[in-house]
């Protein structure tokens, strides 16, 4: 898979909702890529199988909505640093300090009191990394500023539970 047309023609069937190329990448690469986790990572087989299962969901979400424009020319080192990313960001976040495992905790919680359209804005715009335009068109608004707004009144209502619920202790 080396010409362009191919890498087009896979991009192309992914966008479609086509994972047999995605299927085929994991069978074939499964083994080689637990042996790099082992090496780089002290990653036994099952939990580097479910870190590349992870990796190439996250690698199909980005072809289906456009976040990935092109395919890597070599889409082995791509999904590596990927996962070797995710590998790195779960073992800095692993060790938080007390407090801030709490407040996180405290957010996290009050997050779920919002309602969905609320936490699926937030979702998309700070944890995802959409823009506004990407953001409007995932969740049904004429346009860009509606989902500027959106998010706005969104973050809004968080802040203002934040206040409530310190208020209260």
């Amino acid at each position: 898979m080396n010409t362009p047309q191919q890498l087009a023609e896979v991009l192309t069937s992914l966008r479609i909702g086509n994972q047999s190329f995605l299927i085929t990448f994991y069978e074939e690469n499964r083994d080689l890529f637990a042996r790099w986790a082992r090496r780089q990572h002290q990653l036994e087989a099952v939990p580097a199988h479910e870190l590349l299962r992870t990796v190439l969901v996250e690698f199909y979400d980005q072809a289906a909505d456009g976040r990935l424009t092109k395919l890597p020319p070599d889409l082995r080192a791509y999904v590596y640093g990927m996962a070797d990313e995710q590998v790195r960001a779960a073992r800095t976040t692993a060790v938080l300090p007390v407090a801030e495992a709490g407040r996180r905790q405290q957010l996290l919680g009050l997050f779920r009191q919002l309602a969905l359209d609320s936490q699926k804005m937030l979702m998309y715009f700070y944890f995802r990394g959409y823009n506004f335009e990407k953001v409007s068109g995932k969740m049904g608004f004429a346009n860009a500023n509606v989902a500027r707004m959106q998010k706005s009144i969104s973050l809004r209502k968080l802040y203002e539970l934040r206040l409530r619920t310190e208020a209260a202790n």
